[in-house]
């Protein structure tokens, strides 16, 4: 099997996983996963935090996001622009006008793009050296690469994502932190470089 079957294959298997978690153990996930982010993120310096609107049965953050902007954060959705270009991101806050972007996904509506200093993504699945398995158009990684200076890159998911057998490309970028409801795993503790 090549390594983009595997990706594939791997792909379908986290997703079905998932999809087949109950409605009631995904919203206990996703409160643990709440409650980490809330002892990585240091409110106090007003950070600019991307999130994800939940797909395809990911981790539903929106209760987290409203707090968190309530707190003072600044919330920024994930655009796509073009396929093989790095993502946009557009000032969310509660209430904002939404429309629908790729995948029928709401994004926020208009806006100018910002830049986060905290990236959450949501993972696929992620191996013992933080490297995160997503969709397969290596949106959030470009995303990664091309932002400047000091950021923290969180991969949040269910814990049925830890998978064995990745093999990185050369521009994937390990996560810095992954949260899937326990303990947050760092990427210095894995070894990654």
């Amino acid at each position: 099997m090549t390594q983009a079957e595997w990706r594939r294959a791997e792909r379908q298997a986290k997703i079905a996983a998932r999809l087949a978690t109950s409605a009631d153990e995904r919203a206990e996930i996703a409160a643990r996963v709440a409650a980490g982010l809330d002892a990585l993120i240091d409110f106090s310096a007003k950070p600019t935090i991307s999130l994800y609107w939940p797909f395809r049965g990911e981790l539903d953050l929106r209760r987290w996001m409203a707090d968190a902007h309530g707190r003072g954060a600044i919330i920024a959705l994930p655009l796509v622009v073009a396929k093989a270009r790095p993502l946009a991101f557009r000032r969310w806050f509660p209430g904002c006008a939404m429309t629908r972007g790729i995948w029928n996904i709401p994004i926020p509506e208009n806006g100018p793009e910002i830049t986060p200093n905290v990236i959450i993504a949501p993972l696929v699945g992620y191996d013992e050296h933080n490297y995160r398995l997503g969709y397969g158009g290596g949106f959030f990684d470009r995303t990664i690469a091309g932002i400047a200076g000091t950021r923290l890159v969180i991969g949040v998911g269910h814990p049925s994502a830890k998978t064995d057998g990745f093999v990185p490309h050369e521009h994937d970028i390990p996560m810095d932190v992954i949260l899937v409801g326990g303990a947050p795993v760092y990427a210095a503790e894995r070894g990654a470089q």
